[in-house]
C-alpha cells in the first residue's frame, strides 16, 4: 500500500533529518563552511542513513546487488540534493533580508536559515520518494505479492 510506504518513508526521513540538521549545523555554524557545501555534506549523510533504513524497512528490499541498488539511490538523492540546494540559493536571492536573520519563537532565536532547509527538505522528500519508489525500489511483478 503506497500510503504505508509514503508514512515509512516518512519516519524514515525524519530520522534523517535529525542526522541533516546536526551535521549542517557543525559544517555550518561551527566549522563555518558556507551554506551549500554544509547542506551537500549533511544531506549527503542524511541520504546514506536513509537509504539503509529504507531498504530494509520501507521498501523491504531483497535486491542481491547491494552496491546498484545503492548508485541508483544516489542517484535519485543526487536530482533531491540539487532541488533542496536550489530552494536555499533561490530563497537566499529571493529574500536576502530573511535569509541572513533570526526569528525569536518561543525565547528561541532561529536562524532563518534552517527555516528554508525545512521548506527545501518538504518538497525534497516528494520528490526523494516518487524516484526512489518508481527507480530504486522498483518492484518487479513477481515481487509485488511478497509484501
Amino acid at each position: 500500500m503506497i500510503i504505508l510506504k509514503f508514512l515509512k518513508f516518512g519516519v524514515v526521513g525524519a530520522s534523517g533529518m535529525v542526522v541533516d540538521f546536526g551535521i549542517l549545523y557543525l559544517m555550518r555554524d561551527v566549522v563555518g563552511l558556507p551554506d551549500l557545501w554544509a547542506n551537500t555534506i549533511s544531506f549527503t549523510a542524511a541520504a546514506t542513513s536513509n537509504y539503509f533504513l529504507n531498504r530494509i524497512w520501507t521498501f523491504r528490499s531483497h535486491e542481491r546487488q547491494v552496491g546498484v541498488e545503492y548508485l541508483k539511490f544516489l542517484a535519485v538523492s543526487i536530482v533531491g540534493l540539487a532541488i533542496n540546494n536550489g530552494i536555499l540559493l533561490l530563497s537566499r536571492h529571493l529574500w536576502p533580508d530573511l535569509y541572513g536573520g533570526t526569528l525569536t519563537l518561543l525565547g528561541f532565536n532561529i536562524d532563518i536559515f534552517y527555516l528554508f532547509k525545512l521548506l527545501a527538505i518538504a518538497v525534497t522528500t516528494l520528490w526523494n520518494f516518487v524516484g526512489n519508489m518508481l527507480f530504486t525500489f522498483r518492484q518487479r511483478p513477481s515481487d509485488e505479492g511478497s509484501e
